[in-house]
């Protein structure tokens, strides 16, 4: 297993989802991408997009970082 950075500080909602939807399909299962957002939105959207599209939150380990594992 492997940790992918992604780097959506600056970028406002819906932004950092939308990259974390497009990254997502160039990990293997099993990998988490860690994403850092700066957006207040991402602490909500982040868990949120995960619950909807079956991906595992992780966690935020520390400020402006999301953690996610591919799960399928």
């Amino acid at each position: 297993m492997s940790t992918h950075e992604l780097d959506c500080l600056g970028q406002r909602c819906p932004l950092p989802v939308i990259a974390l939807a497009r990254r997502l399909p160039q990990v293997a299962v099993g990998d988490v991408i860690r994403v850092l957002a700066d957006d207040p939105a991402a602490a909500l959207d982040i868990p949120a997009w995960c619950r909807l599209r079956s991906q595992e939150f992780v966690g935020s380990p520390a400020e402006y970082v999301y953690d996610v594992r591919r799960s399928s």
